[in-house]
C-alpha cells in the first residue's frame, strides 16, 4: 500500500489551470522529491496533497483512503504531517513547548506518551537536545526548520510532507537541515517534499519527479536523476551536477 497516490489531480486558481493531470505516488516508507523550474507548480502540487486546495479533477488516496474531500484539518487527523516554507513555529514558544503542542494537536496513542516522541525526535534531531527551554525565534533558520518538523512529527504521522525546507538557509544549515531529512528518511517515515535546491531535495530520498508547466517532465529514482546530464542541462540547474 502507497502512503501517498496523486491520480490524474488537475488544479488552479479560479480560471487559471496550474496542474494538469498529475500522477505520482510514494511508497509506505518512501520518499519522493519534486524539483523543476519556478512557476512550475510545485507549491500548488504540495496545496493540493495537504488539502489547502481542492482540484478540479482527480483522486488523492492517503494509505488507501480517498481523502480528496478533506480539508487540511481532517488530512492531518488521518497522519498528514505538514511543515510549511515560512510561519511553521511559534517563535515565543519553547522549543519544548512546540514539540508538546505538536504532540497534543493531533491526539493519539504513541509508545511512551511525550517523553517517548521527545526522545524519538531528539535522536532525529540532536542539534535541538540543549535547546529545548530556548524560545523558537532566539534559533537559528535551519534550527526552526528543525522544530518544525520534530512538531509534525511528534504524532507519529503515515506522512510527512515539506514545503522548500532550504528556503532562505545557508549552505551550512541547509546541509544540517537535509542531514536531518536523510536520518527521518532511513526511520521509515514517507516523506513528500518540494524543494528548490535539487541537489539537496534529490540526494535526501529515493524518487524524484520533474515537474514543468504543471506537468511531469521526468519521474525515476532520485540518482538517476541527478546522474543524467540532460536533465541537470533542461530542468535542474548547475547546482545539481554531483
Amino acid at each position: 500500500m502507497s502512503a501517498l497516490e496523486v491520480q490524474g489531480i488537475e488544479a488552479g486558481y479560479g480560471a487559471r489551470s496550474i496542474l494538469h493531470g498529475i500522477d505520482l505516488a510514494v511508497s509506505d516508507r518512501g520518499s519522493l522529491t519534486v524539483v523543476g523550474p519556478n512557476g512550475s507548480g510545485k507549491s500548488t502540487l504540495m496545496k493540493v496533497v495537504v488539502g489547502l486546495i481542492r482540484p478540479t479533477r482527480g483522486s488523492i488516496r492517503l494509505l488507501g483512503e480517498d481523502v480528496t474531500g478533506l480539508a487540511a484539518p481532517a488530512r492531518a487527523r488521518r497522519g498528514v504531517g505538514y511543515v510549511p516554507q515560512e510561519a511553521n513555529v511559534f517563535r515565543n514558544m519553547s522549543v519544548r513547548e512546540n514539540l508538546k503542542l505538536g504532540f497534543e494537536f493531533i491526539p493519539s496513542w504513541q509508545p511512551g506518551g511525550f517523553a517517548g516522541r521527545l526522545d524519538a525526535m531528539l535522536d532525529l534531531f540532536p542539534e535541538l537536545s540543549d535547546r529545548l527551554g530556548t524560545l523558537a525565534g532566539h534559533l537559528s533558520g535551519g534550527q526552526r526548520q528543525m522544530v518544525a518538523m520534530a512538531a509534525a512529527l511528534m504524532p507519529g504521522p503515515a506522512l510527512l510532507a515539506l514545503d522548500e525546507p532550504s528556503a532562505g538557509l545557508s549552505p551550512r544549515n541547509a546541509g544540517l537541515l537535509f542531514a536531518a531529512i536523510g536520518r527521518i528518511v532511513d526511520s521509515g517515515v514517507a516523506v513528500f517534499m518540494i524543494e528548490q535546491n535539487t541537489r539537496l531535495g534529490l540526494g535526501a530520498v529515493e524518487d524524484g519527479l520533474v515537474l514543468v508547466a504543471g506537468q511531469v517532465r521526468a519521474r525515476a529514482p532520485a540518482h538517476a536523476l541527478l546522474a543524467d546530464p540532460e536533465m541537470r542541462r533542461l530542468y535542474l540547474g548547475a547546482e545539481a551536477a554531483p
